[in-house]
């Protein structure tokens, strides 16, 4: 019986932390957006650019250059910052369209892609709740 609970609440917890589609940045148009009126922060091993959206949730785009490497190492980027920000989507506030592109010659090393999307997504929408209140 106890099995049986725990399996239903891992369940429940995969379901709450999906990543369905209409939580992803998919055409080109959107991405140009957030680089556009969104603003940036980096550090060592991601990019980031935030900018505001209407829709309650965050969703999250992807750019990740041939320049880090062939495709079997921009996969393992994606699937690394696409889990990071998976697991963390409910510690962040909603409303936010967020693109991440990885930095040439960073290690793909999931803690430290966990612990730049922690520092860097909180430091750029602080930025751009100072600029929307400048503006």
């Amino acid at each position: 019986m106890e099995n049986i609970d725990r399996r239903e609440n891992d369940d429940n917890i995969n379901r709450n932390l999906s990543f369905p589609k209409s939580r992803r940045l998919l055409v080109p148009a959107e991405f140009k957006r957030v680089y556009h009126r969104g603003v940036h922060c980096n550090n060592r091993t991601l990019v980031l650019n935030v900018c505001t959206n209407d829709l309650g949730h965050n969703r999250l785009g992807l750019s990740i250059s041939k320049q880090v490497g062939n495709a079997v190492v921009r996969n393992r980027w994606k699937r690394r910052i696409r889990e990071a920000f998976r697991c963390r989507q409910q510690h962040h506030l909603g409303g936010f369209d967020i693109v991440v592109r990885s930095r040439k010659g960073a290690a793909c090393d999931s803690h430290a892609i966990d612990t730049s999307l922690n520092q860097l997504i909180p430091q750029a929408i602080q930025q751009l709740s100072s600029h929307r209140n400048n503006s």
